[in-house]
């Protein structure tokens, strides 16, 4: 069996994942399910954290294991009670203004990439002055680069 060889420039590339389209249909990599449960892990290794040391504290105090054991058990599960609904919460608000904020930054993208696509059809057109093109040019770059404002000459 022949393994074909990749192309870098062949535009089909390597899906690593699913891609996700928002209403608009934009790809926006942020995943909730996917935020939610590395919230619940990072819990739950926070919370067993606080449990070894609580019982690692009391088997020095006491000997045995039964009473560090169970010690330790409840301390984790106490900071597991306190812990995951503030980080499920937090999660959950972070992961939204995250899609809204990649949601902006491809529409964003999606305009500036409009722009110089008009730009560069204008320097293709031979109808239109060179003084313009430079002018219309070095004005979306400008504004680009953030070194001025769109501003029109007189």
């Amino acid at each position: 069996m022949a393994i074909p060889a990749i192309n870098a420039f062949s535009g089909k590339g390597v899906a690593f994942g699913s891609k996700r389209i928002d209403k608009d249909g934009y790809e926006n990599p942020i995943n909730r399910k996917t935020e939610r449960n590395l919230a619940a892990l990072s819990a739950v290794g926070v919370s067993s954290l606080i449990g070894l040391t609580a019982g690692g504290l009391t088997s020095c105090v006491k000997k045995g294991w039964k009473i560090p054991t169970g010690v330790g058990a409840a301390a984790a599960l106490i900071s597991m009670i306190l812990i995951l609904p503030s980080k499920l919460y937090n999660t959950k608000v972070g992961a939204v203004v995250r899609e809204k904020e990649m949601g902006v930054f491809s529409r964003q993208k999606e305009a500036q990439a409009n722009i110089y696509n008009d730009i560069n059809n204008e320097i293709k057109d031979e109808d239109v002055s060179l003084d313009d093109k430079v002018r219309h040019y070095t004005t979306v770059k400008m504004a680009d680069n953030g070194k001025g404002v769109m501003i029109k000459g007189a």
